[in-house]
């Protein structure tokens, strides 16, 4: 006589994530190697690819393309220096300059795709460290926002720069120079301040 067994009955829904499976920190990691790599954001068929998963696959942690770029760039800019309020604000104001153009120098990529982009969200993180190394130099909303254009506009034409350069002359230690005189008309700009 035969016993008949029962087949497991398969549970609906979400498969519970064990070590190993998929998660949208997984799929940003590896879209970070990616860029780094091929200097691009990587299409969703090469991320799946190198995540061993179809391609629908990412489509289940992100709605789109457009919401895993920012996840991957957000991710990216989100290691840059965080500044202190400190009366030292040039140094707090110089290292957030020299990591950025590091984190753009060693992403060459990544300028190309932050420009591109209509989500604000990576420019935020910049924006918010900027507002928070400058506190301390109590400047008007107005001058502070032409500080940042002008700053951000010099940070990436010189990321640009050293991305462009194949005889490699021009390095990051050679910011200073340009940051310094920067910085001494953003101390006017506080001085200006204080007499009206």
């Amino acid at each position: 006589m035969s016993v008949k067994t029962k087949k497991p009955v398969k549970k609906r829904g979400r498969p519970v994530e064990t070590k190993g499976q998929m998660s949208t920190e997984k799929i940003v990691l590896m879209a970070k190697e990616l860029l780094k790599e091929d200097g691009k954001i990587p299409s969703i068929r090469k991320l799946a690819s190198a995540l061993n998963v179809d391609a629908m696959a990412i489509y289940h942690y992100f709605d789109n393309k457009n919401a895993l770029l920012k996840a991957v760039t957000v991710s990216l800019i989100d290691a840059i220096y965080d500044p202190v309020v400190s009366t030292d604000w040039r140094k707090e104001l110089r290292a957030l300059c020299l990591s950025y153009l590091q984190l753009l120098c060693d992403h060459p990529g990544l300028l190309d795709t932050l420009l591109g982009m209509s989500s604000v969200g990576p420019a935020g993180v910049f924006i918010e460290r900027f507002e928070r190394a400058l506190l301390p130099l109590e400047l008007v909303a107005e001058h502070q926002k032409v500080a940042l254009e002008l700053l951000v506009d010099y940070l990436h034409g010189y990321a640009l720069a050293l991305n462009c350069q194949p005889e490699a002359t021009l390095t990051i230690e050679q910011l200073d120079g340009p940051l310094n005189f920067y910085m001494d008309a953003l101390m006017l700009k506080k001085h200006h301040k204080k007499r009206q």
